[in-house]
């Protein structure tokens, strides 16, 4: 961590010790424990889901539940979330913090593939969340506004849209992540339908709003 990492921390009010705990139990018990949104990004999800006011929430990608409890903790009461993860592996760790939380009540979990399961709640969202396999990045879009799953004045947040600084840089062979995430990128910033501006915050958000 450089300096000014620490100084924006040192800048912000600190982390729950519930966070703390997950983020901790996710460095030692998860594969590229990296992939956790941590407590600046978990911040500022909570700041906007407050500031938006959302009554209902898609989360793509659960991974260990920091970003799912952290929009539960920006929810008003009687607002829901509905975050969907693919590896069944990693259910129970967050299922766990999850029941744990004072917000908990918040979130429904469910387990398989976006594409199949988000057309299966058949809910329209007023907040979405996407930070799930960046291969499918492009078909998360056209899901959600093909789809009907949004509607106008709907936010979409995507994570890792800088991926690395590989968006900018020549794509190596076979390499799809970065081929999805750049064909996302520019799948969002041609849309008439919608507005847009990435955040250079950690990795990377692009913050799209429906018209």
């Amino acid at each position: 961590m450089d300096n000014l990492e620490q100084y924006i921390l040192n800048n912000t009010k600190p982390e729950e010790e519930l966070m703390h705990r997950l983020e901790r139990e996710t460095y030692l018990r998860v594969i590229n424990p990296r992939m956790i949104s941590g407590h600046l990004q978990g911040k500022l999800l909570e700041m906007l889901v407050r500031m938006m006011r959302p009554r209902r929430v898609l989360e793509i990608g659960t991974f260990t539940g920091y970003s799912a409890l952290s929009i539960a903790r920006g929810l008003e009461d009687g607002a829901l979330l509905d975050t969907i993860e693919v590896d069944d592996e990693l259910e129970d760790i967050a299922a766990k913090y999850f029941e744990a939380s004072e917000y908990g009540h918040r979130i429904r979990q469910h387990i398989g593939s976006a594409l199949d399961v988000v057309p299966q709640l058949g809910e329209v969202y007023d907040m979405v969340f996407i930070d799930g396999d960046k291969r499918e990045y492009p078909a998360y879009y056209d899901m959600l506004i093909d789809g009907g799953y949004v509607h106008s004045g709907s936010i979409l947040m995507a994570d890792n849209i800088l991926w690395y600084g590989k968006v900018a840089q020549p794509i190596a062979h076979n390499d799809k992540h970065t081929e999805n995430i750049v064909e996302f990128n520019r799948r969002v910033v041609e849309d008439p339908r919608v507005d847009n501006v990435i955040v250079p915050i950690r990795d990377g958000i692009n913050l799209i709003r429906v018209l």
